[in-house]
């Protein structure tokens, strides 16, 4: 399992340094859409119907908002990215209060909440440079990593026992610090404002948790561990950008607002 994972992990680094350096940036926002496409697919097995017919329709639903987003009202986004950042705080609060049932017609609705704001902030980091892309995925991979190696030395205090039993505060702790660390190195390298790259990034790594949280509550919800196997050792699509679909809609908007774009 383990050499499975390694193996997966380095192909799916080198497929994304072709999209994201190969290819011509349109073809990329296209390969985004079209494995979220695929993550809508995966999402549509959280609902109470697994029958194809439904998954086809929810999925075709999904890929049509893509396309209305992308193609007929791209100026929305921005709007778009302030919903999601409302929806990703509810669903922190939702996350104090699991277990709890989970309606299907909520099912459905935030299958849309989680992945077409995914796509929009994507598509808007791609165009202000690969480089904002980039380092919205080291923080989420700082966060995910610091928490791995700090939970597993000293994790004691159980973060969310109903939905991830293997998280703890601790882990949080330690990703939250490799994220800082992360921040203090760029901000020295890029001549940015510390005081004010820093609670940024800590924040957007914050609600990275959430949204692994909030994916892996669905997932409980329906019995499943992983949301597909797209991915050997490592699942599916939703396993791969649960922590990103929280953390790129913040990220997105905030380089705007706090004048980080350049």
């Amino acid at each position: 399992m383990l050499k499975t994972r390694i193996i997966t992990a380095v192909a799916s680094l080198v497929l994304i340094g072709i999209v994201l350096f190969v290819l011509p940036p349109l073809y990329a926002e296209w390969i985004i859409g079209a494995l979220l496409i695929a993550g809508a697919w995966e999402w549509s097995g959280f609902l109470d119907s697994s029958g194809s017919g439904i998954r086809l329709i929810y999925t075709a639903v999904v890929a049509a908002a893509l396309g209305l987003i992308y193609f007929v009202f791209p100026e929305k986004t921005s709007l778009v990215l302030q919903v999601a950042c409302v929806w990703w705080f509810i669903a922190f609060l939702w996350n104090l209060r699991f277990p709890t049932p989970i309606p299907a017609a909520l099912r459905w609705i935030c299958g849309f909440l989680v992945i077409v704001p995914l796509y929009a902030a994507l598509v808007l980091l791609l165009r202000l440079g690969v480089e904002y892309l980039i380092f919205t995925l080291l923080i989420v991979w700082a966060a995910d990593a610091g928490a791995y190696f700090a939970g597993k030395k000293f994790g004691r205090v159980k973060l969310a026992p109903a939905i991830s039993p293997g998280k703890t505060w601790e882990g949080v702790v330690g990703g939250l610090l490799l994220v800082a660390v992360l921040a203090a190195a760029t901000a020295v390298w890029q001549d940015l404002s510390i005081g004010v790259l820093l609670p940024f990034c800590l924040a957007v790594a914050a609600i990275s948790i959430v949204g692994d949280l909030t994916v892996s509550m669905f997932k409980r919800t329906v019995g499943v561990k992983d949301s597909g196997s797209l991915f050997p050792g490592h699942g599916g699509v939703l396993d791969r950008v649960d922590s990103v679909a929280a953390a790129a809609p913040l990220f997105a908007l905030g380089v705007g607002w706090l004048g980080l774009a350049q």
